[in-house]
């Protein structure tokens, strides 16, 4: 499980290091900063393809494992489900309607939970989260509320859906 270790200075400034080896942001770009933070997980989830064990170092000292996300198979191009789907035309989908759901009080870039649980989010740099939701995802919320709850910070923020 490869390690990866971040480790903040107090002005925000932060390296990072995977199994001991620094990883650098791309060349010519600035340095990392606290807010590259889940930009960075993500990228390294993607990159692995396994479960990450995280520190992170800023005079206090949090460890998680993170786990990328499931791929879902997609079929290629070449490979026709059925000889009906190589001769019919492409149907264009409909763009999903989205929902917002916003709360405020989060630490910036921590990731906030979206419940009925369809997603996670990331606070922006002012500690405002918010969720998009689809139409179908939306009809789950009965009562028509959408809990946001920040992972780090414990912050609850009940909202409506707009």
């Amino acid at each position: 499980m490869p390690v990866v270790k971040f480790t903040i200075t107090a002005d925000g400034a932060m390296t990072v290091t995977v199994d001991g080896r620094p990883y650098l942001p791309e060349p010519f770009a600035p340095g990392w900063r606290r807010e590259a933070f889940p930009t960075i997980l993500d990228a390294l989830t993607a990159r692995y393809r396994a479960p990450l064990r995280v520190h992170e170092a800023d005079g206090s000292t949090f460890t998680d494992i993170i786990t990328p996300p499931r791929e879902r198979p997609t079929p290629k191009p070449w490979e026709a489900r059925t000889p009906a789907a190589a001769v019919s035309p492409p149907v264009r989908a409909a763009q999903p309607v989205l929902h917002q759901v916003e709360g405020v009080g989060f630490v910036p870039g921590e990731d906030v939970a979206v419940a009925v649980i369809h997603a996670h989010t990331d606070a922006s740099s002012d500690g405002t989260a918010r969720a998009l939701l689809t139409t179908e995802q939306a009809a789950l919320a009965v009562t028509g509320e959408v809990v946001l709850l920040g992972r780090i910070s414990g912050t609850l923020s009940i909202g409506r859906i707009q």
